[in-house]
This record gives C-alpha cells, structure tokens and sequence, in this order.
C-alpha cells in the first residue's frame, strides 16, 4: 500500500490540460455557485436591512443566520450516506444532492427577494437561513465531489480554479446586486441572483459522477452487518482519522485550527484602521473590494501552481510563513498617512499572500481525507480552520486599544511562528492509503505513466472574501 507522505513528485502539468480538461470548466461553475449565496446573506443582506431603515442591533442578530456555514460538519454525514430519492438513480449520490441544493438555494432566493423588510421581516429572516442551510449544505457537496474525483496531483489546480469561481460568485451577490439595487429594487436584485444558480445547476448536470463506494459496514458478534445510524455516520469518519494518523492526528488538528487565525484575527481591524488613517469609502471600496480581490485571486493561483511545481509540503510551509509575515504590511501601513499608494501595497502583499496559504490548506485538508468519508471530513477540517480565529477575533478590539495598531498586527504576525513550527512536525505526516486509492479506483482515467489518456472529471480572508469554507 502506498503512504502519501507529501513529497512525492507531482505530475508535471501541461498548459494543455488546464484549456482541455473538462474540470477546469466545471469547477470554475461549481465554485461561482458556491460563492454566490454568501453575501446574500451577510454583507448585501445587511445593506438591505439598513436601507430599510431596521434597528441596528436587529442587524447585529440577523448575522446569525449564517452560522450554518460553520456548523454543516454536523449534517455533513448524512450527505455521505444519504441519497436523494429518484434523482441519485439518475444523477449519483453527489449530483444529486448538488442540484438538490441549487434549486432549494434558488426558491429561498426568490422567497427573500419577494419578502418586504418593513412588513414580513422574520419571513425576510427564514429566507436567509434556509438560502445559508441550502448553501452550506452545497459547498460540502461540491467539496467532496472536487476531492473524489480529481487525483492527487490535480488538487491545487482544482481548489484554485475553485477559489476562482468563488470570489467571482461574491463579486457578482456583492457589486453586482447592489448595482441592479440601485437601479431597480431589491426584489429585482435577488430575482436576478436566484437566476444566475443555473450556473451551478448546468455544471452539476454536466459533470461526471464520480462516488466512491464506502468500506463495507464491519458485522456484529453474530456476523450480520452493523446498521447504518447518525452515530455511527458522524464517528465513523473520526475513527477512521485516528486509526490513519494515530496521535499525531491530534497535531494536524491543532494545525488546521491555527493556520488561518492570524488573518482572522487581524482582518477584523482593517476596517476600523482604514477609517482611522483618513480613507474614505470610495478608495477604500476600489482599493480592498475590487483591486485586492484581483490580487487575491493571483495569489491563489500561485499557491496551485507552487503545489504543482513543488509538492505540497513545500507549499504549506510557505504559505504559513508568508501569511503570518504579510500582517507587517499593515503594522506598516498603520505607521504612515492616507497615501493610496501605501493602502494598494498593503492589500496587494496581505491578500496574495493570504491567499497562497488559503489554496494551500484547502488542497492540504483534502489530502487528509479517506475515499467514502470525504464530505464528511473535508467539512470537519473547514469548519474547525475558522472556528477558533472567530472566537478570539473578538478580542481584537481591546488589544488595540490598549497597545495601539502597529503592536497588534505585529503581535498577529507573530503567531505565525508555531504555525511554522507544527507545518514542520505534522505537514508531512503519513496518510496511508488516500493516494493510491484515488490513483486506481477514484480516477481510471490515470494511466501507469500518470497522464490521462482521456478527458476526466473531477477553502475570507484577508481580501474580504471568504475561502471555499465556511463564513
């Protein structure tokens, strides 16, 4: 059996695959769906409210009917064993539940388009968590199909195509939604974006099944086979983790839960630092919503190729380093006077860095997951990468109050450092099996010489758009 220890030697690449393979295409459709509802429930949902004149503590809560998105680790085992009825025969288990969810992501578009703040607000409100439960619920799906069917070597390509189509998703729910606003109404706003989940919903149609079939459920004391049930569907996939990895499991979770939290932590005060130096809106819109993305997505595409090119182990390292070091841009720019220059050299190295090291721990989660429990542990390690970031977040406030800007993001940077350390100590440790099964039997179309003799199928950060995990 072969060990994926990280270091093996990547396939090289082609410009040819990358215009020729049918992936490239349906994962760049894929990721727009999974990034279009996101603001429609957060950033463009709350300038809705407040043009409609709602308390802004009423605002304060409604955030909280994005918390699927942070919580769907905890539905994601029945999307590994579920199916849905009449169209899985059809489509497969993930086809299915990707249309499935675009549609429902669709209708509760429309619900909230046609829902008035003034007079149904709490029907406004259940419109926008069920779109963040159908959407949530979406990104595992797309997940687990992007793991399951793309072969090792093609999973920086992937998430960064991914991560393409995302932030793509997010430009259109964000400037584009506030354009039709502005120049129609809302309801026209959220019509037009429950239209544009076709995207999905044609790529989900067109792109090939690829479900892994699962262990076979090991038999009782009297040798009848155990029952599926949600315990085991949720423990399942964790002991199969441990019985991988072993203790080091352990490392690679505390890993996974630090390597964003300097850009979680640190991205809550540059708002609050763009307004104190003397920016206003307009450049600071051009500047970190249009401009930073652009770089954002730049540095996501560094990130694949330096996988491609490297390895992945080589890339994770980098990309904890870089991520953590680039926070000094800001300890910098909180140093200096409102000079746009200054502001577009800040973003540019935060967000290409950022996102390096987002491409990088997407493709590195994928990695430690097992054929037939992918959803479900792909979920586990996305939601735990943002949890602990959000919750000392809070906290960011008071420290800058009390030691002032540049201190803090210096103090942001350098938690960078056991990141680094724990990259060293648990980046490259075995995952027995995932590799060699996805090479034979996820993956017939990879030859013994690894190239493909046909077509085959297949995560807010620092630039303000989240990754492909969750909000």
């Amino acid at each position: 059996m072969a060990v994926d220890t990280g270091l093996e030697k990547p396939r090289r690449l082609r410009a040819r695959d990358l215009v020729e393979d049918p992936r490239i295409v349906l994962m760049l459709a894929l990721g727009f769906s999974s990034g279009l509802p996101l603001l429609l429930v957060l950033g463009t949902f709350t300038l809705r409210l407040a043009f409609s004149d709602i308390n802004v503590k009423a605002i304060g809560l409604f955030s909280y009917v994005a918390l699927p998105y942070s919580l769907k680790f905890l539905w994601a085992p029945m999307i590994d064993r579920i199916d849905v009825p009449v169209l899985a025969r059809r489509l497969g288990r993930r086809r299915a539940w990707m249309v499935t969810t675009q549609v429902a992501v669709a209708a509760c578009l429309v619900l909230m388009a046609f829902s008035d703040p003034g007079t149904s607000l709490a029907l406004l409100g259940l419109g926008a968590f069920l779109v963040a439960f159908c959407a949530a619920t979406q990104d595992v799906v797309i997940d687990g199909w992007r793991i399951d069917a793309a072969g090792t070597d093609f999973q920086g390509i992937l998430a960064a195509t991914s991560n393409l189509g995302y932030r793509l998703g997010l430009i259109t729910a964000g400037a584009g939604a506030l354009f039709i606003a502005s120049a129609t109404d809302w309801t026209a706003a959220y019509l037009a974006m429950a239209a544009l989940m076709v995207v999905g919903l044609i790529a989900a149609l067109f792109a090939p099944a690829f479900d892994t079939a699962r262990p076979a459920a090991e038999p009782d004391a009297a040798g009848v086979p155990r029952r599926w049930s949600p315990r085991r569907a949720v423990l399942e996939p964790l002991v199969e983790l441990h019985g991988r990895m072993g203790p080091a499991l352990w490392g690679v979770l505390v890993l996974v839960a630090l390597y964003r939290m300097p850009d979680f932590v640190s991205g809550v005060m540059a708002s609050p630092l763009y307004r104190t130096l003397g920016f206003d809106l307009k450049e600071i819109a051009t500047v970190t919503k249009l401009y930073g993305i652009w770089v954002g997505i730049a540095g996501g595409f560094a990130g694949g190729w330096a996988m491609a090119r490297f390895g992945m182990f080589p890339a994770l390292l980098a990309g904890a380093a870089l991520a953590a070091a680039s926070h000094l841009s800001f300890a910098w720019l909180s140093l200096g006077g409102p000079e746009l220059w200054r502001l577009a050299l800040a973003i540019s190295v935060e967000n290409f860095c950022g996102s390096f090291a987002g491409i990088a721990l997407i493709a590195y989660m994928s990695s430690l997951t097992t054929p037939g429990y992918a959803a479900t542990q792909y979920a586990l390690f996305s939601s735990l990468y943002a949890l602990p970031g959000k919750l000392v977040a809070g906290t960011a406030g008071f420290i800058v109050s009390a030691y002032g800007y540049p201190t803090f993001f210096v103090l942001t940077s350098l938690v960078g450092i056991p990141v680094v350390l724990l990259c060293l100590a648990v980046g490259r440790t075995p995952n027995p099996g995932t590799s060699a099964a996805r090479t034979s039997t996820e993956d017939p179309g990879v030859g013994e010489d690894g190239n493909r003799p046909g077509p085959a199928s297949l995560p807010t950060d620092s630039s303000g758009a989240p990754m492909r995990t969750p909000a």
